[in-house]
């Protein structure tokens, strides 16, 4: 006779043959907490994340922690620390500099997740018509995503030089002969430069992510499409596109986070000139903490850092995670 699983988590008994005598005996049932979980399971699951527990403490809660206690202080080179509450904060935000970097921050974070998200969308929309065909052109574009900023970051100062050794002033100067323009060196364009260096590298990401949210769409959906007369750009409009926005929103909140933690592309194209005009906050922080040697007033620039980071990041979070509950 067989019993159901309410009827064990009630505590009856089931019987065991045993591969031996061939003898029975009863088993109590083992209580469970909720969720399905056996209660003497429960050190055990411990016990295995305890190490990740005490490496995530080690790397990542302690140095945010002393961080945050850091930015209360004032303390230039080696001389002994000062505690100054909300001096740092206070004199962060009446600092022109640094306001000014929040402006190039927002910029920078924007402008790049619009034009890789944009364009990975769209490329993974017409390399859903064809994917077999389309297979090397996604690899090619992923592995750019793959790049070290640093090695990106030399090659698109190829591109940029100033004079006519620059790609893009050579390209430029087949249709205008002489044409020569420091694309880095000027105020005005040295921030957008950095964009497209920048969005470059950030377009893989969302073409894979956008191009594996069509790639689930039931056949069964297009092949009705295209019964009904619907043209391939109808389809793309009305079903790929809205079909994949799950995948759309996770490229987006990745490539904000990425945009807003940018830092080695920046330190390699212009160093965060010229006259500050790429400088985002994470450059800030690195200049007044590493080379200005205000290690406090650089720990509430990271403070800062971090929660933009947190604004963005845990209503998406939440938001993931709502489902699953």
């Amino acid at each position: 006779m067989q019993e159901t699983v309410a009827d064990s988590a009630k505590g009856a008994t089931a019987n065991e043959v045993s591969p031996r005598g061939g003898e029975r005996r009863k088993l109590l049932a083992t209580p469970r907490a909720s969720g399905g979980w056996r209660l003497g399971d429960w050190p055990a699951a411990w016990l295995l994340i305890a190490p990740v527990i005490v490496l995530f403490g080690i790397a990542v809660v302690f140095p945010l922690i002393d961080t945050i206690r850091l930015s209360f202080f004032d303390i230039k080179g080696l001389a002994k620390p000062k505690y100054i509450g909300i001096g740092n904060y206070l004199k962060l935000f009446a600092d022109p500099a640094f306001r000014n970097t929040l402006t190039t921050t927002l910029i920078f974070t924007l402008a790049t997740t619009a034009i890789s998200v944009s364009l990975g969308w769209l490329l993974a929309m017409l390399c859903a018509f064809a994917p077999r065909r389309t297979l090397v052109f996604r690899v090619m574009i992923f592995a750019a995503f793959g790049i070290s900023e640093a090695v990106a970051g030399y090659m698109w100062i190829g591109i940029f030089r100033p004079d006519a050794g620059g790609l893009l002033n050579t390209v430029i100067g087949l249709f205008s002969p002489g044409f020569s323009h420091p694309w880095l060196g000027d105020p005005n364009t040295a921030l957008w430069a950095l964009i497209v260096a920048a969005s470059w590298g950030g377009v893989g990401l969302p073409l894979m992510l956008c191009f594996a949210s069509v790639q689930a769409i039931p056949r069964t959906v297009l092949e009705a499409a295209y019964l009904d007369g619907a043209r391939p750009g109808q389809i793309m409009a009305s079903i790929m596109m809205p079909l994949s926005l799950p995948g759309v929103r996770v490229a987006i909140f990745i490539n904000l986070l990425g945009a807003l933690r940018a830092f080695d592309i920046i330190y390699i194209i212009t160093g965060g000139g010229p006259v500050r005009a790429t400088e985002t906050v994470g450059y800030f922080m690195y200049r007044e903490s590493m080379t200005q040697f205000k290690l406090g007033y650089g720990a509430a620039a990271t403070v800062v850092l971090l929660a933009a980071v947190l604004i963005i990041s845990v209503p998406a979070i939440i938001q993931r995670t709502a489902g699953a509950r």
